[in-house]
């Protein structure tokens, strides 16, 4: 005690803390998106398709910065001289939501008996549910507006089913509002996701390939509902089943299956905790860096290149730029166009050049399991072109 009031004697003041609140921080990054974005140009919200692709690859820079600071990558890859054929067509998009509009009708009344019959079927029959009133101004009204009304839903009991919900959630320090197709809160008070796609269920199962892309958009939504659930008292509980609903055998009619989603929501927090901040990313980029689509090809160019991407052929169908990401890595032989498992095999052998000359054994530690696998294979392959031009040719 006697040495601190002697160092306070001495004038001695602690020094002031000069990290920006919260507030200020948060108004700064927004500010810096939107430099990044363009002045007049409006962000591209981010939807939970994207979080699922951006969460399969979180080593991604790239695609982590674009998202983040709402840019239009099809906009962008299309100044940049590679368009890309991603996304949905018109066609599917209008049947789609026709079909949405189906099983929707009369309050629900048939999603419903679905969720009612495929998740919870001890519970009493679904007469007469709830349809709250979502509407506000702007996502962040919508955002919290839907949270009023799961807390009022949780709380009273019953059957309420809430149409295109908005829920917000955290990726890498910037906000995200999602819009699930429907969530159902359950009379004991439980809340479940419903995805409603417009591939057909056939004979009671649809294509694996796009029943994995629902589980994974339906573990955004999950991770979505789990944080508004958190802040209240008590949390109600988040169904980790979610129902998938599809047209039956290519009609217009809809069936149903139950879906566990618990592998996808546990990769997908995984991957997006994984995720460095936006605002660290953005800092380090050059002064002056923008993404405006309206700006000359060499210029758009240097700044996306200032951002690192980790390409691999599952871009494809899952990214914007995949296009001009798959040039950029034949232009510098990187071994990451050729597939993600090849490219863990390959250890610390980043490009073709470098795998040849580790085969042809110009380069590499002749311990390194990589480099003595890739050079015996290459000796198998000259033995078995040596004994191939041995064989005499038939007459």
């Amino acid at each position: 005690m006697s040495e601190f009031h002697g160092s306070a004697s001495r004038g001695t003041t602690p020094r002031p803390d000069r990290t920006p609140p919260p507030a200020t921080r948060a108004k700064g990054l927004r500010h810096r998106l939107a430099e990044l974005r363009g002045p007049d140009v409006p962000a591209k919200s981010l939807d939970a398709r994207a979080l699922a692709a951006l969460a399969a690859n979180p080593g991604c820079a790239r695609r982590a910065v674009l998202d983040g600071a709402g840019v239009d990558k099809a906009r962008l890859a299309t100044a940049l001289g590679a368009p890309s054929g991603f996304g949905q067509s018109q066609f599917a998009l209008t049947r789609g939501n026709a079909f949405e509009t189906r099983v929707k009708a009369d309050g629900g009344a048939e999603l419903l008996r679905l969720v009612h019959g495929r998740l919870d079927p001890g519970a009493e029959p679904p007469a007469g549910a709830a349809v709250p009133d979502l509407s506000a101004h702007g996502p962040e009204g919508r955002t919290a507006r839907t949270a009023l009304a799961l807390r009022e839903a949780a709380q009273a009991g019953g059957w309420t089913l809430l149409d295109h919900p908005m829920l917000a959630l955290d990726v890498a320090g910037s906000p995200a509002f999602l819009e699930p197709d429907a969530v159902v809160v359950h009379p004991d008070g439980s809340w479940s996701v419903v995805e409603i796609k417009s591939f057909p269920m056939v004979d009671g199962s649809a294509d694996p390939a796009k029943v994995g892309a629902a589980a994974r958009q339906a573990a955004v939504y999950v991770l979505a509902l789990e944080e508004v659930a958190a802040r209240l008292d008590p949390a109600p509980r988040v169904r980790h089943r979610v129902l998938l609903v599809c047209p039956k055998d290519f009609s217009n009619l809809p069936a149903a299956s139950a879906v566990d989603i618990r592998r996808q929501r546990a990769v997908t927090a995984r991957q997006l905790a994984r995720l460095t901040r936006i605002e660290e990313l953005a800092g380090a980029l050059p002064e002056g860096t923008c993404f405006a689509p309206d700006r000359p090809a060499e210029e758009l160019t240097a700044a996306v290149e200032a951002v690192p991407a980790a390409y691999a052929p599952e871009c494809l169908s899952a990214c914007e730029l995949a296009f001009h990401c798959r040039d950029r890595a034949r232009a510098a032989g990187a071994v990451t166009r050729l597939g993600r498992p090849l490219r863990a095999e390959l250890g610390g052998l980043a490009t073709v050049e470098e795998v040849l000359a580790a085969a042809r054994g110009e380069s590499g530690d002749p311990d390194d399991p990589a480099v003595a696998a890739l050079r015996r294979a290459a000796a198998l392959r000259a033995e078995a072109l040596a004994a191939a031009a041995e064989v005499p040719a038939c007459p």
